[in-house]
């Protein structure tokens, strides 16, 4: 049961020789999620050991060049690799419209694309074991960040009550749902006597190009693991403002006030030849910061709660 987050791309606009622009990829019990893809995504998929025909959901943020530029070759190889299953992209708006203008100068792809326009703050994809939720963020052009959580598994019954009490299917299935058991001779069976404790929730949370925004935390409150863009240092706090981004310390501020479990910051401006100062000023405020690295992948095991 897996959740594990690689990062593909950790630069901001400009690549540099060690970091390509924007992309990250979570899986998600075997289940691949493409998070934004900058120029030369599909070259770190293989580079890192993915396939990409295995990707069937690309989320994007928004339509700068650094978090998008990698889509159309990425869908050009899916096509001249054979592919048939349907592709499913979400984003902003004018994202349909790029794609349409893109395909009228090369071959549409041979497989089914499916849009999903992001207008909010809203779940835009859901399966069995997950939910991902769109958060409006504060940038240039419509952006969106997105929160990744498992939704809440069926109880585990413990084998030996099932003898103990002779439990049938009926019974088993209602205590899996989480209700207690009512005994022949009335007697209430509380669930957890009953069940093993339940797993913890994973999530992840993706918060994209923004100005410094507090009313983030809200919306990804007791995450896992979070990625929050930092491009600048605090002392180039005043350029973060007029360029609609974020810095180190804002970054960590919003993974404090969310209470999250582990902060990545990345993203960072190509003004800095050594990143490894504005990991520093987010740790003093928020100790569990780790820099983006292109290819480190962040793994979250599978735990019960403690009863």
């Amino acid at each position: 049961m897996s959740f594990e987050l690689t990062i593909l791309g950790s630069s901001s606009a400009l690549p540099t020789s060690n970091r390509f622009p924007a992309a990250h990829l979570l899986k998600v019990n075997e289940r691949f999620f493409l998070i934004d893809c900058g120029e030369g995504t599909q070259i770190q998929l293989r580079r890192f050991g993915f396939n990409p025909a295995r990707i069937h959901h690309v989320f994007i943020s928004h339509l700068h060049g650094d978090h998008v530029f990698g889509l159309f070759g990425l869908i050009s190889s899916m096509g001249l690799t054979g592919r048939k299953v349907t592709l499913h992209i979400y984003g902003p708006e004018m994202l349909q419209e790029m794609l349409e203008k893109h395909f009228y100068y090369f071959a549409r792809p041979p497989f089914p694309l499916k849009i999903h326009v992001c207008e909010g703050t809203e779940i835009v994809f859901e399966n069995k074991q997950l939910e991902v939720r769109s958060i409006p963020l504060k940038h240039r052009t419509s952006t969106f960040g997105y929160v990744f959580r498992e939704k809440i598994r069926e109880l585990n019954v413990r084998k030996e009550k099932i003898r103990e009490h002779g439990l049938g299917v009926a019974d088993i299935v209602k205590i899996k749902r989480g209700e207690d058991q009512i005994a022949e001779d009335g007697k209430v069976i509380p669930n957890a006597e009953l069940t093993l404790p339940p797993y913890k929730r994973r999530s992840y949370a993706y918060i994209s190009d923004t100005v410094y925004d507090p009313a983030i935390a809200e919306q990804i409150m007791g995450v896992d693991l979070l990625f929050h863009e930092a491009t600048f240092s605090h002392k180039d706090e005043k350029l973060a403002a007029e360029t609609l981004h974020s810095t180190s310390v804002q970054a960590a501020e919003v993974a404090r006030t969310a209470g999250a479990e582990k902060l990545i910051i990345g993203h960072f401006s190509t003004r800095y030849k050594d990143a490894g100062h504005l990991v520093e000023e987010a740790q003093a405020v928020f100790p569990e910061t780790y820099m983006a690295e292109d290819g480190a992948s962040y793994s979250l095991p599978l735990q019960r709660e403690i009863r």
